[in-house]
């Protein structure tokens, strides 16, 4: 979450005088993350988030994202709804940006998350899988292995700023995983995005999952390999196995890996190093003047990644043999 386009008070109050949620009583950006400008939103009916959508998301998929996300609260997943306005809409328009309304969470995120909530985590991952499995929308994955190369060149020589070497490494990489990618693996509804971030807590308990505005139709176990990558890495960027085995225990005590599954993992694991490396790298190459956001350091998953590529086997992981 961040603020890239500034919302006037009276312009708030207006767009809002299109839900039944009273009056507009106090706001305040979010200067958090790196694609969408979030506000955090109290009126009369009480507290919400309205996000202003930019950069990676397309209008299109707008309908997919509050979908799934009203889909999964019918399945018994925690997570924001979207709010409609008076006439029944998710969507409208403000600043300039199309813009929506949803529910506010309790709960805050951990910066460092325990083994339980590793655990939580993957019991609640599962649970997302199986709830998508029969929601009718569906969206490609347009950050995955056939986007890198794009991103790869936006970056282009302005990588070896950020480190000697670095453009050539990418290079290699994608050689690598493009040689290498699985090709039939069990798919469906993905978050995409699940870091510690993302995911809210009340102590050890989780409180809900935020932040779908990456969701899409993928390989399932790519989103377990994003989360081994996003939430098993302590601040030293070891990999904490403990952490792996507790998530993948959880995720499989809800549904179970197929072999192919858990042969293609740390291929996955490298691949999710790769798209959140680029991801930032682009970002942080191109913040835009004004924004209130800090872009996150590409080089947190370039050492990610390098630890990966030492990997052969998915029980090094974690994956309870």
């Amino acid at each position: 979450m961040a603020v890239y386009t500034e919302v006037l008070d009276t312009e708030l109050a207006a767009f809002l005088g299109e839900y039944n949620l009273g009056r507009l009583l106090a706001y305040k950006g979010i200067a958090e993350g790196v694609e969408n400008s979030n506000f955090f939103v109290h009126a009369e009916a009480g507290f919400f988030i309205l996000t202003l959508y930019e950069k990676r998301v397309a209008l299109g998929d707008l309908p997919y994202f509050l979908g799934l996300m009203e889909h999964l609260a019918g399945h018994g997943l925690v997570c924001p709804q979207p709010v409609k306005t008076r006439s029944g809409a998710l969507l409208g328009q403000l600043a300039g940006k199309p813009a929506a309304v949803v529910t506010f969470l309790e709960g805050v995120s951990s910066r460092h998350p325990t083994v339980s909530q590793c655990a939580a985590l993957g019991e609640a991952l599962a649970k997302l899988h199986q709830a998508g499995a029969d929601f009718a929308g569906h969206r490609r994955n347009a950050l995955s292995l056939d986007a890198w190369p794009s991103l790869n060149a936006q970056a282009g020589k302005d990588s070896e700023s950020v480190q000697a070497g670095l453009a050539a490494f990418i290079d290699k990489e994608l050689a690598f995983l493009d040689a290498r990618w699985p090709k039939d693996l069990p798919q469906g509804v993905i978050h995409a995005d699940l870091f510690p971030d993302n995911v809210l807590f009340l102590g050890d308990r989780m409180s809900g999952l935020i932040d779908f505005y990456f969701a899409c139709n993928d390989f399932l176990a790519y989103d377990l390999a994003v989360c081994l990558n996003a939430w098993c890495f302590e601040p030293d960027f070891s990999y904490n196995i403990t952490k792996g085995r507790a998530l993948m225990t959880a995720y499989e005590s809800t549904r179970q890996l197929s072999p192919d599954e858990a042969a293609a993992l740390p291929i996955l694991a490298r691949g999710a190093a790769l798209r959140f490396a680029l991801t930032r790298l682009v970002d942080w190459l191109n913040v835009p003047p004004g924004a209130l956001v800090k872009p996150k350091d590409p080089l947190d998953y370039v050492k990610r990644l390098r630890f990966h590529q030492k990997i052969a086997d998915a029980h090094e992981l974690g994956l309870p043999r």
